[in-house]
């Protein structure tokens, strides 16, 4: 597989190191500097700063698109119609109807289209996912998630605040995570409730969000992103009938990676604890990435793709929609 890689920033770097059953053959970036800085920590890599030169090269089996928010639909496009297979990082646009250029051109195209909601493959969820399949804590009732930045000094002119570039705030950041996490254990939501915020932080996008999703089961998912939180911070937890499982921290500034199952007894009480803990590197990049060579080798549509963007974006969409 020959890769190019377009956005050379933090994602970009993160995503080359996942490479190693892989050619890195072309890395873009609008800044030559930053693409040639990456593209010489990979022999016979070519720096470009177009990015339409690089998804119609004859090089190039699949295209990363780590960029900002603002160009990743019409670089997804281009690659679709040039016939690459694309890893695009989520959101996949700023809104839901940028993806639609997109997914009528994988139909007419044949490509296959991976979503970056990377959260999945932590070594926690993998294990949650686990657990919920097996039956482990039975029919799930709800979902109770926190996701927050700590802060940092300038964050209010990041181009994460700035709407043209990003679509929105602290909701299309981290909250996409949380819904596309809550969506994959309960699925599609029809009631779709919540409030949209800036509460600290001096710019136009939202720095809070609150979601309240109930889906047609009528289990819910209470979710909370936010950007005041002064001290970074991850929490998941999956209440079922016969038991929880609670994941705690991402590693680094978020804390070990850990995930707790309180199995319920059959004289309930204080139930059966059982904790496993990541205190090792993520590798939830390197698993996500060479489950996409696995779905491209074996012509399989990826578990996570462009309808699970869209549906996490059309809630975003409303949540705005509702706190204007």
């Amino acid at each position: 597989m020959n890769i190019a890689i377009i956005g050379c920033g933090l994602m970009g770097h993160k995503r080359a190191k996942t490479l190693q059953h892989a050619r890195l053959t072309v890395c873009v970036d609008p800044i030559q500097e930053k693409a040639e800085t990456l593209a010489k920590q990979h022999p016979g890599c070519i720096a470009l700063t177009n990015w339409q030169e690089a998804v119609t090269r004859t090089d190039v089996d699949i295209v990363i698109i780590s960029t900002l928010h603002a160009t990743l639909a019409e670089i997804g496009l281009g690659a679709i119609q040039a016939g690459k297979h694309i890893l695009i990082e989520k959101p996949a646009g700023r809104n839901a109807s940028e993806l639609l250029p997109m997914m009528e051109a994988a139909k007419i195209n044949n490509t296959l289209i991976r979503v970056g909601f990377n959260h999945r493959y932590h070594r926690a969820f993998r294990k949650a996912r686990d657990l919920t399949d097996q039956n482990a804590i039975g029919d799930l009732l709800f979902i109770r998630a926190r996701y927050g930045h700590g802060g940092r000094l300038g964050y209010e002119k990041e181009w994460r605040a700035q709407p043209e570039l990003s679509g929105g705030g602290e909701l299309i950041d981290q909250g996409v995570h949380l819904i596309d996490l809550a969506r994959w254990f309960l699925g599609d939501f029809t009631d779709i409730q919540g409030h949209a915020t800036t509460y600290y932080w001096d710019m136009p996008v939202d720095d809070n969000s609150f979601l309240l999703l109930k889906n047609a089961k009528k289990q819910i998912a209470f979710l909370h992103a936010s950007c005041t939180e002064w001290k970074n911070l991850f929490s998941f937890e999956i209440a079922g009938q016969k038991g929880k499982i609670e994941i705690q921290g991402l590693g680094g500034s978020y804390g070990t990676e850990r995930i707790i199952f309180y199995k319920m007894l059959p004289t309930m009480g204080p139930p059966e604890t059982y904790v496993w803990e990541y205190p090792m590197a993520d590798d939830s990049w390197e698993v996500e990435i060479n489950e996409f060579f696995e779905d491209i080798h074996q012509k399989r549509q990826p578990a996570v793709g462009l309808h699970d963007a869209h549906a996490a974006l059309k809630i975003v969409e409303e949540i705005y929609r509702i706190s204007t």
